[in-house]
């Protein structure tokens, strides 16, 4: 069965955004978006809410500044050719490679889950927590950003139940950002996911 990915850039102390929802704080070097261009090979669908959805716009047209570098130009055309399926109640249609859900959230990623194909990238705390309480999420990744906000929009919402997890895998960059890597306790891992060591390379 395909699994749901929720990966984002987050905060020492849990945050996806500033208060105010700055971004600034990121820390995105050639060899994190290296990195990041690798792990999407894994992810054949994108999986986003409405705010994600505008925020990643940008990449949309990105691949005709002829000033950007390599990394970013690649990561431009991987998000363009890679499908998207939105979920929202308030957008009236999508553009590019994208198609628009409004409702049955369960249903349609239950739906996708038993499709053929690669594993589902998921983006955006507000839909990442509805998948959260339906169960819907397999795999966590966070690019834990050295940085702390002390307030803003969190990367775990509150939840009635705890959710086990196993570890992984973690990578340290250069830049101090640190990758961890988790995964629903008991789901069915190949060897290759097994727990694996720091990789500071």
């Amino acid at each position: 069965m395909r699994k749901v990915v929720y990966s984002m850039l987050v905060s020492l102390d849990g945050f996806i955004e500033g208060p105010n929802r700055e971004l600034d704080w990121h820390v995105i070097d050639a060899e994190f978006h290296t990195f990041i261009n690798e792990q999407q090979g894994e992810f054949d669908t994108y999986l986003c809410g409405r705010r994600l959805y505008e925020v990643m716009a940008y990449w949309e047209t990105a691949d005709q500044n002829p000033a950007a570098p390599a990394h970013e130009l690649e990561f431009a055309r991987i998000w363009k050719r890679t499908p998207k399926i939105v979920f929202s109640k308030t957008l009236e249609q999508v553009q590019g490679n994208a198609r628009l859900v409004r409702d049955n959230i369960a249903a349609e990623v239950m739906k996708l889950k038993q499709q053929s194909g690669q594993n589902m990238d998921l983006g955006g705390p507000t839909l990442a927590a509805t998948f959260m309480r339906l169960g819907l999420i397999d795999e966590y990744r966070l690019f834990v950003q050295p940085v702390i906000l002390g307030s803003g929009t969190p990367f775990f919402p509150a939840l009635d139940h705890p959710i086990e997890l196993e570890f992984v895998e973690t990578h340290t960059f250069g830049s101090g950002v640190v990758y961890l890597r988790y995964q629903q306790l008991g789901l069915n891992q190949k060897e290759s996911d097994r727990p694996k060591g720091e990789d500071t390379g």
